[in-house]
């Protein structure tokens, strides 16, 4: 009888395991980034956005470099001067690579792309898949694409 009993409840649990829907929930602001901009490598979920996009960020506008920008905006990131125009960031004391839509880039050349072409800055505090170019992270930025309507209407 016991066997029997335990069959039975059993067989209900499992029937009712079926009968269950799950309701997708909506996807997060950083998700639809995520999905949007990011290739399979850089395509995780542990990190910090910025949408340039998005009118909360348009202090941005008025920096030249988009690294002095970013300093003071994300906990355990510096930015170091080598020279009077070129600066190097490092994340928790580790030098970070910069990415630039998805492409490794120089210190140098961060410092000419133009604040306004930028749509998205990501920054990946873990060590990258790519540990020997970036230790201490990554900051991967992303263009504006030429689908992209940036006009106000």
């Amino acid at each position: 009888m016991k066997k029997f009993c335990l069959s039975i409840s059993f067989l209900t649990l499992v029937i009712t395991g079926f009968g269950q829907v799950k309701i997708a929930s909506p996807k997060t602001t950083d998700q639809l980034l995520n999905e949007k901009y990011c290739g399979p490598l850089f395509s995780t979920a542990d990190a910090t956005y910025f949408d340039m996009l998005d009118t909360r960020n348009i202090s941005a506008q008025g920096y030249t470099n988009i690294l002095d920008w970013l300093q003071g905006r994300v906990a355990g990131l510096r930015i170091f001067n080598t020279s009077p125009y070129t600066r190097v960031a490092y994340i928790r004391n580790q030098k970070a690579a910069v990415y630039i839509d998805e492409m490794p880039v120089t210190d140098d050349f961060v410092n000419n792309i133009p604040v306004a072409d930028i749509a998205m800055i990501k920054i990946i505090k873990d060590p990258f898949i790519s540990g020997w170019r970036g230790p201490g992270g990554v900051i991967a930025i992303y263009t504006i694409r030429g689908d992209e309507d940036t006009s106000e209407e």
